[in-house]
């Protein structure tokens, strides 16, 4: 097995997306995983959040779905500064594009559990740890 040069990882593309229909609006949206810089920075911000206690204003899931609603070119369609539209928008419709997002990234529980599965599944059985 050959191993990946420099070049090789920096035109990888590898920021997954999926397309999922959100029944709150009527419609299919085109999500995408954060890149690592978007990663670290939502990431930094939030554990900046919770350690000054300042999450009630935060808007944490529109926070998130603003960076990763794609059109069909993979180019954002929303700015940071809409997160306060967003957010006015349904919870479970947020939610929706969260869960994806998250799963997307790498990050959050539902993650985990799926890079354990796939673990598990490429080792051919059971985890030790279930």
């Amino acid at each position: 097995m050959a191993l990946l040069n420099k070049k090789a990882i920096l035109e990888a593309e590898d920021l997954t997306t999926e397309d999922i229909y959100i029944p709150e609006w009527e419609g299919t949206v085109r999500v995408r995983g954060l890149n690592g810089s978007e990663r670290d920075s939502f990431e930094m911000k939030m554990a900046a959040a919770n350690k000054s206690g300042a999450t009630k204003d935060l808007d944490f899931r529109a926070s998130l779905v603003v960076k990763c609603i794609v059109d069909e070119n993979g180019e954002r369609i929303f700015t940071d500064k809409e997160v306060p539209q967003l957010a006015k928008k349904s919870g479970a419709a947020l939610d929706r594009v969260f869960d994806v997002v998250q799963r997307l990234s790498g990050i959050g529980k539902k993650a985990k559990e799926d890079d354990a599965a796939d673990f598990d599944q490429a080792a051919g059985g059971d985890s030790p740890s279930a």
